[in-house]
């Protein structure tokens, strides 16, 4: 008999620093004494949430990750507080709510009694106590503590914006970390500064329209840029918007589909808020939320209402999507006041084939074409020499690539770019994100909002790049 088809157990994104020795081990093993047993994706979490450096600092001073909801995400917490308090850690639980702020105070506790501890209700003094603990109660002010040499204490608080100052800890938890808010994270976040080896761990799941945090969705972005450092992030999502009865999408977003919960439960979620499925239950971040590395003020600044004065041939880019379906086009040229000028031409299916790339690019005046993109550069290259075009195009290398954009940015930032605002185009630019590319820095573009078309934006940066790098040609001077 086949064994149960279960949910995908590594994230579908993660950045994870290298590291040689974890306590994961000795914490899983710890757990998994008190009868329950850990899945092997929470296994895997814990590897690198304990991670140490060779001095036996935490490698990842910071740590966040994302799971959909019901998938046991809170436990990989329990068990990192269950590790604390038998080494000696202060540790402070913070959650949006005091509702779920107590739920975790009552799990920790949950477990302690599953390992062979003991509750003292009221401590005697001068008496000694193995494998024993206190628990206060009181709503929103929960507190744990383990008795005898070493042990930690975990306190358990809804957050505020005057949260924890004047108090110090080694582990701070951010639970529902969709909802920390900025001025929360300046009240908490020097918590642990005093201590000798800090850790932060978020908990939570990708915000919705109306979530009010911003931090996890920064911390998020600056991970998977590769803009931050000790940091680690996990995830498990769809990066668009996905159908709902996808039953390939419920097991690549759930690692406990299948021993958690069933297809049947999922089956029984799917109403008519398809955007509340992919969030809730397939970890869709939603792009539209995030701010735009380009601001529509900053491009329509740089639009010209009528075409200025042009001088020498057309630079053309082309650019075929990385998703493979769609194929752009866009040119630029000089002005005669020393600035760069660009345009789109089209973007169309790659179904379509690629006639009315050739036909514009017999027909234009051109100096030079880049084109990129796996899914189609070589064909159109062979195109090219079919219809006996003597321009050679260009095939980007990746370092190109990523100087093209540097390129781009750069002159968008100090004004040498005009266009003419184009809504497609400002539509795009002004909607969107850098990617990392390579690993030393560069970058490219995304697109934020669901059908937005990078590949305009992509094609116009190629065109850009090539027609600010070319050599302006000078008319030759007769001397008599």
């Amino acid at each position: 008999m086949d064994e149960q088809r279960k949910g995908r157990q590594t994230p579908t994104r993660a950045i994870v620093l290298p590291y040689d020795r974890t306590h994961g081990q000795e914490a899983i093993d710890l757990y998994n004494s008190t009868g329950r047993v850990a899945q092997q994706w929470q296994e895997l979490q814990l590897y690198d949430i304990l991670s140490v450096r060779s001095d036996g600092l935490w490698v990842h001073t910071k740590y966040g990750y994302s799971v959909p909801r019901r998938n046991g995400k809170n436990e990989i917490v329990a068990i990192r507080e269950l590790y604390g308090l038998t080494h000696g850690e202060r540790i402070l639980h913070t959650a949006h709510r005091t509702t779920t702020s107590a739920s975790a105070a009552r799990r920790l506790a949950a477990l302690l009694d599953a390992a062979g501890y003991t509750e003292v209700i009221r401590q005697k003094k001068g008496q000694a106590y193995d494998k024993h603990y206190t628990y206060s109660k009181q709503l929103g002010l929960e507190r744990i503590v383990l008795l005898g040499e070493g042990g930690g204490s975990c306190d358990f608080r809804t957050r505020s914006a005057k949260g924890g100052l004047g108090e110090g800890f080694d582990l701070l938890v951010i639970d529902e970390a969709q909802e920390y808010t900025d001025d929360q994270e300046s009240a908490l976040k020097y918590v642990v500064t005093d201590s000798k080896n800090p850790q932060t761990l978020f908990c939570g799941t990708p915000p919705t329209p109306v979530s009010s945090g911003t931090v996890f969705l920064k911390l998020r972005n600056n991970a998977l840029r590769g803009e931050t450092e000790r940091t680690g992030w996990a995830e498990w999502s769809v990066e668009h918007q996905t159908d709902p009865k996808d039953r390939e999408a419920w097991y690549e977003t759930n690692p406990s589909l299948g021993t958690i919960f069933t297809e049947r439960s999922v089956a029984d979620e799917i109403g008519s808020d398809a955007v509340d499925f992919n969030i809730q239950r397939l970890g869709l971040w939603l792009r539209y939320n995030q701010k735009s590395a380009i601001s529509k003020t900053q491009w329509q600044e740089l639009a010209c209402p009528t075409l200025p004065q042009l001088t020498g041939k057309l630079f053309a880019g082309v650019k075929y999507g990385r998703d493979g379906e769609y194929a752009a086009l866009s040119v630029a040229v000089r002005t005669t006041d020393g600035h760069i000028f660009t345009e789109a031409v089209n973007c169309q299916p790659i179904r379509a084939g690629d006639g009315w790339l050739l036909d514009f690019l017999s027909r234009a005046d051109l100096e030079a074409v880049v084109i990129d993109g796996a899914s189609g550069q070589q064909l159109l290259a062979e195109g090219m020499k079919r219809r006996g075009l003597r321009l050679k195009p260009l095939l980007p290398t990746v370092k190109e690539i990523i100087a093209a954009n540097a390129a781009f940015y750069q002159a968008l930032s100090v004004g040498q770019l005009r266009h003419g605002d184009q809504p497609g185009v400002t539509r795009v630019v002004s909607n969107c994100d850098k990617r990392p590319i390579g690993s030393g820095g560069g970058y490219g573009f995304r697109a934020l909002r669901e059908g937005d078309r990078i590949e305009l934006m992509d094609s116009m940066i190629l065109a850009v790049w090539k027609c600010g790098a070319g050599k302006e040609k000078k008319k030759q001077k007769i001397r008599c």
